[in-house]
């Protein structure tokens, strides 16, 4: 994960990905609030969004703009691009099923996670935990069961370069507890999340290796912290989810043979 430098990176591309985070953020925007948030003119803004519209990545709604499908086509094209996603889709909707709860397989990148499928059961809670939706990596479960299986250098890089924000007053900020906490996991293969991304929110997770024992992700079960209690959230959804993690690597390991 290396440093880009201003010097190497294009102005123009930046103000036009910044638009598109900032159409995005907001669902529907018109072009003068997108230039007052931003605080760059108008027809700068007005010729960014000609442009995006153009090649379908922006849709004009009378005089507000959002994202065009564009993005779900290429979101679609990494997603299923990834070698585990057919084998973690099956997984994902097999524990969804059993379990009725919410189950998640999300992978990292840049020293950032990134849901990859989830899918819910009859009994999940709604979160905001879609495909695609992105977050820090010391503060899920599944995420941290893959920082678990980094070697320490890379979980050090990471940390300087993403910082360990805090999402609730759960969070894990302090280095050397993180690192004694994923000393744990890597000894069971399951991470807990105990109100740290979201409050009221728990999760089970592990690590998924490939057959070169690098992580290719994280699977993972969340639900209500009053459901997720006592033996349960400590031993038959760990034993759950390490089952499917174990099967997903036998899988893999067998389509690379």
């Amino acid at each position: 994960m290396t440093d880009i430098s201003e010097n190497d990176t294009v102005s123009t591309v930046d103000t036009a990905i910044s638009i598109v985070h900032t159409v995005e953020s907001n669902s529907e925007i018109t072009l003068s609030e997108i230039a007052t948030e931003l605080d760059i003119s108008t027809s700068t803004v007005h010729r960014h969004l000609n442009t995006l519209r153009k090649h379908g990545y922006v849709v004009r709604d009378g005089t507000e703009y959002r994202l065009g499908m564009r993005f779900l086509t290429l979101g679609g094209s990494v997603q299923t691009d990834k070698q585990v996603f057919e084998l973690a889709k099956q997984k994902v909707d097999q524990l969804a099923t059993e379990t009725g709860e919410r189950v998640q397989f999300v992978v990292e990148e840049n020293g950032l996670r990134y849901y990859l499928y989830t899918q819910s059961g009859e009994n999940a809670v709604q979160t905001d935990a879609s495909i695609g939706k992105t977050g820090p990596l010391h503060e899920s479960a599944s995420s941290k069961a893959i920082l678990a299986e980094l070697p320490k250098e890379r979980v050090e890089e990471i940390i300087d370069k993403r910082g360990l924000s805090a999402s609730t007053d759960q969070t894990i900020t302090d280095r050397e507890e993180l690192f004694a906490e994923l000393d744990t996991i890597r000894e069971s293969g399951v991470a807990f999340n105990n109100e740290e991304a979201t409050p009221g929110l728990r999760a089970v997770g592990a690590a998924v290796c490939g057959p070169d024992n690098e992580p290719v992700g994280g699977l993972s079960i969340s639900g209500p912290a009053h459901r997720f209690t006592g033996d349960l959230y400590r031993e038959e959804l760990p034993n759950l989810v390490l089952a499917a993690a174990n099967e997903l690597e036998l899988k893999l390991a067998y389509e690379v043979d």
